[in-house]
């Protein structure tokens, strides 16, 4: 019983550190807030650089052979880069 009893007093101290957000009272006085929208740019200024260079690496993880540029054409890849320093 001692378990349940610890769960439910965490879960109540966790709910108690919850805040709601409440709207500004608007005051009949005060001026309409104009935002500024800023507009998106339609496309990078970013320069071309050409084709990307191959990767030469020879040891991957989680992978079982070594990975090519062509193997990863047209999928979303996300590269993480680190070293042990």
């Amino acid at each position: 019983m001692k378990p349940l009893w610890m769960f439910t007093l965490l879960l109540f101290g966790l709910s108690a550190c919850g805040t709601v957000a409440t709207p500004e009272p608007e005051s009949e006085t005060s001026e309409p807030k104009s935002e500024v929208i800023e507009p998106i740019p339609a496309a990078a200024s970013l320069p071309d650089l050409g084709l990307a260079p191959e990767l030469t690496n020879e040891v991957w993880l989680n992978v079982d052979a070594p990975l090519q540029l062509a193997d990863l054409r047209g999928k979303v890849v996300a590269i993480d880069m680190w070293t042990f320093g």
